[in-house]
């Protein structure tokens, strides 16, 4: 909520000065709160954050909540995160003239509007926000530390040498942040216990390597170095496809100064887009960012001492403390995931319908986990598969996962019609394929297509054949054209207010003697992040701008034949999209990703050349997410209140090494690995995602999207997605606004479109069973036992997601490094028939192709 009435409303009340002690000793008074029955349960509001809200609606008149009410209308009438109730009712009083002509004669209905405006003042709007943040802040709480700088820089070492040394694996080996989010916890508690109390003053503030008990902002922001470090430059991949010999054989790509202009520059560019948009992504209050719900949840469970009894659905009161149930719970699920995952792998891809006859074409097409569509009552016992894409059902609100599931059942059966009636000679190829097939159902071979310096050969070409794609495979193209442009249609909809907003407040920031108070986000969080130094725009524009220099320096000063200016067409294509996904991301959980649309706009704007393609992939599709990966941690550091330059030094800091590291192991990788990429490399280093990222190239850069969807290509028809998608979300916005019933409300089209996109090789069995869980957790748990949720919902998804983690690497280095394999039917049987090898509806005879004939394309 952007609007001053919220600070002075808040400043006389010293809300932020109240202590945790102070909290704590007020639950033991017995407070009589008339409205709470009705008002919390509509919230979702806790007993101890309605007794904070009471005292400052007290002290509010009518004059400052109108203002304050009519602001939260305008932000989250059509939040679906937001409680419907509240806002009819808030519609109701700001409609009523009565209620300010006679306010004695709705004394009741007013003061409940003031309840409701003090919980939103001083605190979240949103239930699964207050369940792990707090409202409070210490400003003496110890952050940027020289050990937190210390055990910071070593995990974001770490996590860049092993995600690096193993991608080219098969199958890879992924450390992500949690994992050094866990393990950081006892180095910091090793180093508060034996380091000594010795340091230094620099600018009035001592530094000591042991400045007392390890905080959970020291925590933090160890873990947000991790999160900007453990993923590698998505610059490598073009690194190794022009290198090997092979690819393109390019070798100067194998010069350290390239590499690392290159990978600086996608790395950089997205983390100075992050800060320059962080008044649309960042401050404000709907933007929750459930991923970092769960993050903060596991640091809240190592270092909040206070423990609340709570009613659970067990019918016993819960007394155990969160980080004891982290413990438990980490170890259950720790010993279970070798069962699924190595013991017995049918309980992962439980395809039991499928084992009843596994030769059924229709029964496995239909059914099938592994090359089927999926459409299974339960088709899975591993929670792993529940996370394929980052959705964690506990994590995400159960609208955005339903929303999803709704969007990938409906398009099944438009996999099913295309299929079935063979368009497209889809019938000759898997139903659910991702990979790219030649006219004899043969996997595309793109030597076949292009001459010996990597280009385009038109006669080799049409001899050959043009690149067909799989059922699943083409609803995704559609989709996913269909996404972005409802992208942005949705966002000038329903987010023009808010989009407004952010520029108001980017404005104001660049202005001279501004008034500290006009278009300033002021809830809670913002309130309490007032008291630390601002980092200057400036600091982040020196950032971008450096490292648009280095782009351009990469691309120009070596033979890449590429214009530099494809950075700057890359970064229009980012500045266009980036605030609409993140406040989707914010909103949903759900990320927009625009691979394909840089694809499809860098193929058609650089026909011929692969490389020139693969760098506007890189500067339009990675920096925007990079942006948005950025900000989703600038999130964490403003909910856990580190001090905002602390959290920019962290994010260079963390990004530099990692960037330096990776690029490091790069080189090691391309010159002391022999036969590397090959079949003949050592320990699996065969590289198929560098291969599956050269076809690409090859494809939509060499061959170029213009002979698939432009005018006369196969699948042009597919174009109607665009169109399609801005549509949809006009007229879900209307028919809202017509009928307003709270469960259109809960209509989300673009996360609908997201569960369209999910196909090819995913299916139904990665997102259905999602829906059942989420249901249970964000809808009967919250809205009958809200303390317990609260207390517990987010500690066990981020206790999972880390059992997991650690359970996986252990496997990989004891038993899949070393080549041990577990051969019994609960194993074997998820490859049997044509979950083994897919199968196809119709078969060519010896000789036969089918599509159109040679010669008559182009």
């Amino acid at each position: 909520m952007a609007d001053h009435e919220i600070n002075n409303a808040a400043s006389t009340t010293g809300v932020e000065k109240k202590t945790s002690s102070d909290r704590d000793s007020s639950q033991n008074n017995d407070v009589e709160l008339p409205l709470d029955a009705h008002v919390g349960a509509d919230l979702n509001v806790t007993e101890d954050d309605l007794l904070e809200a009471k005292e400052l609606a007290g002290r509010l008149t009518l004059e400052e909540i109108r203002p304050l009410l009519e602001k939260v209308l305008i932000i989250h009438e059509h939040d679906p995160n937001f409680p419907w109730s509240i806002i009819q009712r808030i519609k109701a009083f700001l409609g009523n003239d009565a209620v300010f002509d006679n306010p004695e004669k709705h004394a009741v209905l007013i003061e409940e509007m003031k309840l409701e405006a003090a919980l939103i003042t001083v605190n979240s709007p949103y239930s699964e926000v207050r369940a792990v943040v707090d409202n409070h802040d210490d400003v003496n709480t110890p952050c940027g530390t020289i050990r937190a700088w210390i055990i910071g820089a070593f995990f974001a070492t770490v996590l860049a040498f092993i995600n690096q040394l193993f991608s080219i694996r098969q199958p890879a080996i992924t450390v992500q942040a949690n994992v050094a989010q866990l393990l950081a916890y006892p180095i910091g508690k090793f180093c508060e216990k034996t380091l000594p109390d010795i340091g230094f003053t620099l600018g009035g503030i001592r530094h000591s390597l042991n400045p007392g008990k390890f905080s959970k902002k020291e925590h933090m922001l160890i873990t947000i170095m991790a999160n900007v470090s453990w993923n590698y430059p998505y610059t490598n991949n073009i690194i190794w496809s022009q290198y090997l010999p092979t690819f393109y054989n390019q070798s100067y790509a194998g010069q350290f100064a390239y590499q690392i202009l290159i990978a600086l520059a996608t790395n950089f560019i997205g983390y100075g887009m992050a800060g320059i948009i962080r008044r649309f992504l960042v401050y404000p209050s709907y933007c929750v960012w459930p991923a970092s719900l769960v993050t903060i949840a596991l640091n809240s469970a190592f270092h909040n001492e206070k423990n609340t009894d709570v009613a659970s659905p067990f019918g016993k009161v819960f007394t155990m403390t969160r980080i004891r149930f982290f413990v438990l719970s980490f170890a259950a699920m720790f010993i279970y995931f070798w069962f699924p995952n190595f013991i017995f792998t049918a309980l992962s891809a439980f395809s039991w319908m499928s084992w009843i006859a596994p030769n059924n074409l229709n029964l496995n097409t239909i059914t099938g986990f592994n090359n089927g569509l999926g459409f299974n009552p339960w088709p899975t016992f591993d929670w792993n598969i529940l996370l394929f894409d980052g959705t964690d059902p506990l994590m995400v609100p159960f609208f955005s996962t339903f929303n999803k599931f709704m969007g990938a059942f409906l398009s099944g059966f438009v996999v099913m019609a295309i299929w079935y009636k063979n368009a497209y000679s889809t019938a000759y190829l898997p139903i659910n394929s991702n990979r790219i097939f030649d006219n004899t159902g043969s996997l595309y071979n793109v030597s076949k297509a292009i001459n010996s310096k990597g280009l385009f050969d038109a006669s080799s070409y049409e001899a050959y054949s043009p690149p067909f794609l799989s059922a699943g495979n083409l609803v995704i193209y559609l989709f996913f054209f269909g996404i972005y442009s409802a992208t942005v249609s949705y966002a000038y909809i329903y987010h023009r207010h808010e989009i407004a907003m952010g520029f108001r407040n980017l404005f104001n920031s660049f202005r001279k003697n501004k008034d500290a108070s006009e278009g300033q986000y002021s809830d809670v969080h913002n309130r309490l992040m007032a008291k630390y130094k601002e980092v200057p725009e400036w600091w982040y524009t020196i950032v971008l701008v450096v490292a648009i220099a280095f782009g351009c320096a990469g691309i120009a000063g070596w033979e890449t034949y590429t214009s530099p200016g494809v950075v700057f067409y890359g970064l229009a294509l980012c500045a266009l999209f980036v605030i609409p996904i993140g406040i989707i991301k914010a909103m949903t959980g759900i990320e927009v990703t625009l691979n394909v649309l840089a694809e499809f706009i860098g193929g058609s704007w650089v026909q011929g050349n692969a490389l020139g393609m693969n760098f506007f992939k890189s500067f339009g599709y990675v920096c925007c997410a990079h942006a948005i990966w950025f900000s989703n941690d600038l999130k964490l550091a403003h909910y856990v209140k580190i001090p905002p330059r602390q959290t920019f030094t962290a994010q260079m800091v963390g990004t530099f090494i990692s960037t330096f590291v990776c690029v490091g192991v790069l080189n090691f990788q391309m010159n002391q690995i022999p036969g590397v990429c090959t079949v003949d490399a050592p320990n699996r280093f065969t590289c198929p995602g560098i291969n599956t990222f050269f076809t690409a190239s090859v494809l939509w850069g060499t061959v170029g999207p213009v002979k698939v969807f432009g005018k006369g290509g196969l699948y042009t028809p597919l174009l109607v997605g665009f169109p399609l998608g801005f549509i949809v979300p006009i007229i879900f916005y209307y028919v809202q606004k017509k009928y307003q019933k709270p469960w259109l409300r809960q209509v989300h089209p673009v996360a609908i479109f997201y569960g369209a996109i999910t196909w090819a090789p995913y299916n139904l069995s990665y997102i259905w069973p999602a829906v059942p869980i989420a249901w249970y957790s964000w809808v009967h748990l919250k809205s009958k036992y809200l303390g317990f949720w609260s207390k517990y919902n987010f500690v066990l998804s981020a206790s999972f997601s880390s059992a997991i983690a650690i359970a996986a690497i252990i496997i990989f280095f004891s038993l899949q490094w070393t080549g041990v394999e577990l051969s019994w039917w609960g194993n074997d049987v998820v490859s049997q028939g044509c979950e083994g090898t897919a199968c196809t509806l119709m078969t060519l005879n010896e000789g036969e192709y089918f599509g159109p004939r040679l010669g008559t394309f182009h």
